[in-house]
């Protein structure tokens, strides 16, 4: 167990900081009320700092997958030894088992959303929110309280459930259909395609709460701060009302374009890790 907490961690931060400038163009998509262009957003993104404007909150977003990802990877493994073979049981073991790793590194996301969207103060000429992540975390203590590392908690851990419920088992069924229909063996090439697979379902179950989460962990709260939404649901609301229920998912292709690189990085490192280490494949 040791060992695979180890593995899953080196391997979650190596994806995380390959796609990271994809994760800030679809964060600042997501925060952005009305229509704008990708291309538009990562312009801007390079205005405000160049190559290094794309890694804004990479720190917190590296303490968050040392948390998240082992904690739900060995923890899927760990229920799906007890849950049967089905797919209904493996999605419950993966939604399961994400809840709780969010729950925990709830914080560290937080965070990072706060200093990705900083960056949209710097186009405008202000000073950001935080100048690094001890900052963001004191300050965030100081207005919000400590349970204020908590906002947006509940639209994470829902987020959470529905991307772990896509990604943890469509990647398990997706990787023993290629290798038991003898598509292929099991290989970098399975790894590869079941973690498209995996990519895929995970984005498009996810987006609409990646989408409220994002919003709401945004927003601070204190006496010069303007609270837009009371919880996720009146979130939900004003969202589809003022624009439309396709809101929802935007930032769907930034999310799939980051996911499926992602996914294939932790995946197919991931489980030549475990081959080198001695241990079974996932």
């Amino acid at each position: 167990t040791t060992t695979k907490i180890a593995l899953s961690s080196l391997s979650a931060a190596a994806a995380e900081a390959a796609t990271y400038p994809i994760d800030i163009t679809k964060t600042r998509l997501q925060l952005h009320g009305g229509s704008r262009r990708r291309s538009s957003v990562a312009s801007g993104i390079w205005r405000e700092g160049g190559v290094l404007g794309f890694y804004r909150g990479l720190s917190p977003a590296i303490l968050r997958h040392l948390f998240y990802t082992p904690m739900r990877i060995v923890g899927y493994e760990q229920l799906r030894s007890v849950a049967g073979d089905s797919a209904i049981e493996k999605a419950v073991a993966g939604g399961s088992s994400g809840v709780f790793a969010q729950v925990v590194a709830s914080p560290a996301d937080l965070i990072k959303v706060r200093m990705q969207a900083d960056g949209r103060m710097l186009s405008q000429g202000l000073q950001p929110r935080y100048s690094g992540i001890f900052d963001a975390f004191k300050k965030i203590i100081q207005t919000e309280g400590f349970q204020g590392l908590w906002r947006g908690v509940l639209p994470n851990a829902q987020r959470a459930f529905l991307v772990n419920m896509g990604e943890l088992t469509c990647y398990d069924q997706a990787k023993h259909f290629i290798i038991n229909h003898q598509i292929c063996g099991d290989n970098s090439f399975a790894h590869t395609l079941a973690s498209v697979a995996s990519g895929l379902s995970a984005t498009a179950l996810s987006c609409p709460a990646d989408v409220i989460k994002t919003r709401m962990m945004n927003q601070a709260v204190g006496k010069e701060s303007r609270t837009v939404y009371r919880n996720s649901y009146d979130c939900l609301v004003k969202t589809v009302k003022l624009e439309g229920v396709m809101a929802l998912w935007k930032g769907f292709f930034p999310t799939w374009a980051r996911l499926g690189p992602w996914q294939f990085v932790f995946w197919v490192s991931y489980e030549k890790f475990r081959q080198v280490s001695g241990l079974s494949s996932f």
